[in-house]
């Protein structure tokens, strides 16, 4: 039976480690730099917790790495001290595979693309899994764990992931950021922020089906420069806000900045 240790207990590993539990894989302990941390998610997963690297058992088959990019490859390099016949991954979107050369013989990355929370339950069959190893050998073993958990199973290079990462940071990080400026505009009116689910339900929806450029609704791709202005000037005590919504209205439609968009025959077209 597959055994695993998990180097952090972040959101990332508590899904992961949770989903790899309920796929059978014996998850072996638990390791974080902080207590409270360690300890809920061995808890949750019925495993040992510590807080101390050295302290680190042999008999986990692979040793997977859901930690802040500031401090893998400090970590990588104590963890895989005198372990060079077991398999390490690392989790992280940014981060090439290489951070494990010269300090470990078998290595290679296992990149879940999902947003995670520790508090929200999530199903690993749809998420895909970006997967990379330092060898074919080495790849297939990622692959088969992968397998376990997951319906679609990617190969991609590290110089690839970048890219991925990136786009995934634009299409969920950015736009939960937008959704919490619209959560604060809407409680500062007293206006619950649920009556945005539907719109927003909608937008995701549509993308399944449409390109996201096809699906672009609003003033910006309107080209409406009275609507834009009157908003703007709602946001007069937010000049970062200001400065955003310029941005993204002309990336959106690069002509609202044109006085061609006073022209009321272009309006209409737009």
């Amino acid at each position: 039976m597959m055994k695993v240790t998990l180097i952090g207990a972040g959101n990332l590993a508590t899904q992961l480690g949770k989903s790899l539990k309920n796929a059978g894989v014996v998850i072996s302990q638990v390791y974080s730099r902080t207590e409270v941390s360690a300890k809920a998610l061995a808890e949750l997963l019925e495993t040992e917790w510590l807080t101390d690297v050295s302290k680190l058992h042999d008999e986990a088959d692979i040793y997977i790495f859901s930690v802040k990019d500031s401090v893998l490859c400090e970590l990588i390099s104590e963890v895989c001290k005198g372990r060079r016949d077991k398999l390490f991954l690392h989790t992280a979107g940014s981060m090439p595979m290489h951070c494990f050369e010269g300090k470990a013989k078998r290595y290679g990355v296992f990149y879940p693309m999902q947003t995670f929370s520790k508090v929200k339950d999530v199903s690993f069959k749809n998420i895909p899994v970006f997967i990379e190893g330092n060898s074919v050998e080495t790849e297939e073993v990622i692959r088969s764990l992968a397998n376990k958990l997951s319906k679609r199973v990617i190969t991609l290079s590290s110089a690839d992931r970048k890219y991925l990462h990136l786009a995934a940071v634009w299409a969920c990080n950015f736009t939960n950021h937008c959704y919490s400026v619209a959560s604060d505009i809407l409680g500062e009116h007293g206006i619950p922020f649920d009556v945005m689910l539907p719109l927003i339900d909608e937008t995701t929806d549509k993308i399944h089906r449409i390109s996201p450029k096809e699906a672009q609704t609003g003033p910006a791709v309107r080209g409406d420069r009275n609507v834009m202005n009157q908003q703007l000037e709602l946001m007069n005590d937010r000049v970062d806000l200001q400065e955003l919504y310029r941005l993204l209205s002309k990336g959106i439609n690069p002509l609202v900045d044109s006085p061609i968009l006073n022209d009321k025959r272009i309006n209409n077209k737009l």
